[in-house]
């Protein structure tokens, strides 16, 4: 006789509120990192940012106008000599709070993705020169070092799913 498999535990738990699902949202669309890339890199004009990451000049008006929307981006305004006032785009304390996320992104592409001599770019520690990486680190300090060691559990906003 064998033991009918255990449903997982998450399935008790409504999906309503999730805080990864509503990033997602914000952040899912497959040209939004590559915008953030720029901007992190120090590209903040549309035209350049538009020129230097090959994104459709529709697809990067409709990205950054939601990242500006959502707080990730603010505009700034300047004015080239003898044209019209344009924006250029830059990061919000909440666009910042993405940094580790794009190093996260960067250290899986790196790993999975690189071409055999190696990543294109490093984000490097400005102190001491290092190649930064993304890690995980529990509220008390403690480094995750295998990855099984991660567990979810409910947090203060969930909410049980309706038994009806």
């Amino acid at each position: 006789m064998t033991t009918p498999p255990r449903e997982p535990g998450a399935l008790a738990w409504s999906t309503d509120n999730c805080t990864v699902g509503r990033a997602m949202a914000v952040l899912g669309e497959r040209w939004t990192f590559v915008v953030l890339r720029e901007v992190f890199n120090g590209v903040r004009r549309f035209d350049d940012i538009r020129r230097h990451s090959g994104i459709p000049r529709q697809v990067l008006s409709n990205r950054l106008a939601l990242l500006v929307e959502q707080d990730v981006l603010r505009k700034v305004p300047y004015r080239p000599e003898g044209e019209r006032e344009r924006h250029e785009y830059r990061l919000t304390t909440k666009g910042f709070d993405l940094y580790p996320v794009l190093v996260a992104v960067a250290d899986w592409g790196d790993r999975y993705l690189a071409d055999p001599e190696g990543p294109p770019v490093e984000v490097a520690h400005r102190d001491c020169g290092g190649a930064l990486h993304a890690a995980l680190v529990c509220e008390h300090g403690h480094r995750v070092e295998d990855l099984r060691d991660a567990v979810p559990r409910p947090g203060p906003g969930a909410r049980r799913v309706d038994a009806g």
